[in-house]
C-alpha cells in the first residue's frame, strides 16, 4: 500500500470520513491527493461507497498494526542531578502525573496493550508498575557497563512493529497510534546552535540520509521512535553481530543505526517544539513546572535546606559536576553563594568508613586545612562544601607549592588528632584483592609474581612501622585546591585514618607521576633535608604500596562497571617499579 493511501485509510479508520477537504487538512496534503487516494481505496474495496472503511480495509491495515512498546528506563540520567541520585527520572511527578505512568496511559489510549519497561538503575522503584498498570518488567543486568544498546538487546525477541520510548519523556498531546506505516524517529526544530543530533532528509517522506551531532537551525532527534517488523529484524541481526565487540558497549543504539543507515531506512516525523519535552536538567524541568521542586520528595533538597537554613525555592543554578571515581556531585547556589553537594556513589559503603571520614574531615577543618568544608553527615556520607571560585589544583612541579604542601603534610602528621580507623596500604590492597576475587580469578600476567614480591616487601617494612599518625591517604595534587588568595584546601578525606606517615608521601608521588629524580627531590623537601638510607627505602616502599593498593582498587572499580582509564596503568607502573627498587634496598642489593 502506498503511504498516502495508508494515511487516508487509517484516518478514516480512526476518525471516520466527513469530507475530502477535512481529510486534506488533517493530513496536511492537497485535496487532489486525497481525491486520488479515495479513488484508489474504492477500487480495491478498502472503503465503501460512503467512504467508510470496509472489512477488507481493516484487514489491509493489519500489517501496520503496532504490536508492542518498549520503554527504556535502565539508565542513571546523570545530567539530571541531583534528583537522579535518589530516584529514576521517569518516576518524577510533573504537573501532577508521574512521567512513565503518563506515557503508559497514552500508549494504552492509542491501543498499544503490550508494554515492556526495561529497568536497571534503582530498578526496584519500577516494580509496582507491573501490578498497577499491567506492564512487563524486564531487568537489564548490563546497564552499568553498557549504553542503551543493551536495553535493545535484552528485548530483542519482542521487537516487531514496536515503539521504542524513553521513560522520562513528556508528551503534551498523545503522539502514539494503533497503526503506523513505516519506521520513524520523531523530531523537533532547534533554532540556532544545538548539541543535539541533527537530521538531513530527502523526499516528501523525509527519509533520513544523514545525522550529525551538533549543528544550527535544524530538525533534531527527540522523543519516541517507531520500528517496523522489517527494521526490527535487521537491526537485531546487526546488533547480534557487533554486540560482543568491545567498542559496542559504550554505543547508543542510534550510533549503531548510523553505521548501517543504508540497511535501516528510518524516516523523520516532525512535531511542534512544545509537543515533546525531554528535560535535560532540573532547571529545564523547573521552567516547565515551577511547582516541581517544592513537590518532589527528595532527601537531598531537605538536607540542603536544613544545613543552609533556606527554602527549596532558593536552590538555584543546579549543574552536575564531572563524575568522580567514587561519588556524584553537583553545583548549586543559594542567595548568590555557590556550593557543592557530594552524594556517595553506589557501592562506596563497601570501601569507605564514613564515620572515620567525617571525624578526619573535622580534624582537617580544625587544623585549617580545608576552607571548603561546611558539613558532612557522619553515617550517610553526603557532604556540602563551599564552592571555590577560580581555583586551581596544586602544581606538583612548582617549588612554592611543594614547600607549602609538604609543610601541610608534616603538620597533619604531627597533629594530636586521632580517629578510630587504621589505614595501611598493604592491608587495603589485600582487602581490595578479596573483593576483586568475588568477580572471578585475577587473570593478569605476572600478577602472582608481583603479589609475592609485594608480600616480601611488606615483611621488611612492617618490621620498622612508624607510630601511627593521622593521614589523608589520598594526598594527591587534584585534592589540593588553591584559591585566588593562595589558600590551600585539602579535600576528599574518604580514605583518611591512622597510619604510617609515608602513606601520604607515597600517594603524592604516584599521583604526581614523578620521575625518579623528582621523587628524590620531593623526598628532600618532605624530609627537610637528605633522608637517611632507612627513610629513603621506607618512603620508596610506600610509593609501591600506594600504587599497588590503588591498582587493585582500580580493578575493583572496573569490575563494578566504572571506567578508570589511564590511572589503572599509572598505578600498576609505580607499584611494579618502586617495589623492585625498594625491595632491592631492603635486601642489600
Amino acid at each position: 500500500m502506498e503511504r498516502l493511501d495508508f494515511e487516508v485509510l487509517y484516518e478514516i479508520y480512526r476518525n471516520g470520513y466527513s469530507s475530502q477537504r477535512s481529510l486534506a487538512n488533517r493530513l496536511k496534503v492537497s485535496v487532489g491527493s486525497v481525491n486520488a487516494a479515495i479513488k484508489s481505496l474504492r477500487q480495491r474495496d478498502l472503503i465503501n461507497s460512503t467512504n467508510a472503511i470496509s472489512s477488507a480495509g481493516v484487514t489491509a491495515l493489519e500489517p501496520y498494526k503496532v504490536n508492542n512498546a518498549v520503554i527504556m528506563a535502565a539508565g542513571l540520567s546523570s545530567r539530571f542531578a541531583p534528583i537522579s541520585y535518589e530516584r529514576p527520572k521517569g518516576l518524577l511527578r510533573v504537573k501532577g502525573e508521574i512521567l512513565i505512568e503518563r506515557q503508559i496511559r497514552q500508549l494504552r489510549e492509542a491501543g498499544v496493550k503490550d508494554i515492556a519497561v526495561v529497568v536497571g538503575y534503582k530498578q526496584e522503584q519500577f516494580f509496582y508498575l507491573e501490578e498497577k498498570l499491567g506492564v512487563d518488567i524486564i531487568v537489564n543486568a548490563e546497564y552499568r557497563t553498557r549504553n542503551n544498546n543493551s536495553t535493545i538487546h535484552v528485548v530483542r525477541d519482542r521487537l516487531a512493529n514496536s515503539y521504542i520510548c524513553c521513560s522520562d519523556n513528556y508528551f503534551t498531546d498523545n503522539p502514539f497510534e494503533s497503526h503506523v506505516y513505516d519506521s520513524y524517529y520523531s523530531a523537533i526544530w532547534a533554532e540556532g546552535e544545538t548539541d543535539e543530533w541533527c537530521l538531513t532528509t530527502t523526499g516528501r517522506d523525509a527519509l533520513i540520509t544523514d545525522v550529525e551531532i551538533g549543528g544550527k537551525d535544524a530538525w533534531v532527534m527527540a522523543g519516541h521512535v517507531y520500528w517496523s517488523k522489517k527494521f526490527s529484524k535487521r537491526f537485531v541481526e546487526i546488533l547480534e553481530d557487533v554486540y560482543d565487540e568491545p567498542q559496542t558497549a559504550g554505543l547508543l543504539w542510534e550510533s549503531i543505526y548510523l553505521d548501517h543507515m543504508d540497511e535501516l531506512p528510518l524516516y523523520m516525523r516532525k512535531y511542534d517544539n512544545n509537543a515533546i519535552r525531554e528535560f535535560d536538567s532540573v532547571e529545564d524541568l523547573r521552567d516547565f513546572d515551577p511547582e516541581f521542586i517544592n513537590n518532589v520528595d527528595l532527601e537531598i533538597f531537605d538536607n540542603i535546606t536544613h544545613i543552609l537554613g533556606c527554602e527549596r525555592a532558593d536552590i538555584k543554578n543546579i549543574v552536575p559536576l564531572k563524575k568522580g571515581m567514587m561519588n556524584l556531585s553537583f553545583y548549586f547556589s543559594v542567595n548568590d553563594k555557590g556550593y557543592v553537594y557530594r552524594h556517595p556513589g553506589i557501592g562506596t559503603e563497601l570501601l569507605i568508613d564514613r564515620k572515620t571520614e567525617a571525624a578526619a574531615q573535622n580534624a582537617g577543618n580544625k587544623l585549617g586545612f580545608d576552607h571548603t568544608y561546611l558539613y558532612q553527615h557522619p553515617s550517610k556520607g553526603w557532604k556540602i562544601s563551599h564552592y571555590v571560585e577560580g581555583y586551581r589544583h596544586l602544581d606538583p612541579h612548582n617549588d612554592d607549592d611543594l614547600n607549602r604542601v609538604f609543610l601541610m603534610m608534616r603538620q597533619l602528621h604531627a597533629s594530636e588528632h586521632k580517629v578510630d580507623n587504621f589505614f595501611d596500604f598493604w592491608e587495603a590492597a589485600k582487602e581490595f584483592e578479596t573483593i576483586l576475587l568475588e568477580y572471578g580469578p585475577i587473570e593478569m600476567a605476572e600478577y602472582e609474581i608481583l603479589a609475592a614480591d609485594m608480600k616480601k616487601l611488606a615483611h621488611y617494612v612492617m618490621q620498622e612501622r612508624a607510630e601511627p599518625v593521622l593521614c589523608h591517604n589520598d594526598f594527591s595534587p587534584v585534592n589540593v585546591l588553591v584559591d585566588k588568595q593562595g589558600n590551600f584546601s585539602l579535600i576528599d578525606w574518604e580514605y583518611a585514618g591512622m597510619g604510617d606517615p609515608a602513606n601520604d608521601f607515597g600517594t603524592f608521588c604516584v599521583t604526581s607521576e614523578y620521575s625518579e629524580e623528582e621523587v628524590d627531590r620531593a623526598m628532600n623537601i618532605y624530609c627537610e633535608g637528605q633522608p637517611s638510607q632507612e627513610e629513603y627505602r621506607h618512603n620508596l616502599a610506600y610509593i609501591a604500596f600506594a600504587g599497588w593498593a590503588w591498582y587493585l582498587w582500580s580493578l575493583v572499580k572496573e569490575a563494578e562497571g566504572d571506567h578508570i582509564g589511564e590511572y589503572l596503568y599509572l598505578y600498576y607502573k609505580y607499584a611494579k617499579k618502586y617495589m623492585r627498587k625498594s625491595l632491592a634496598l631492603y635486601q642489600g642489593e
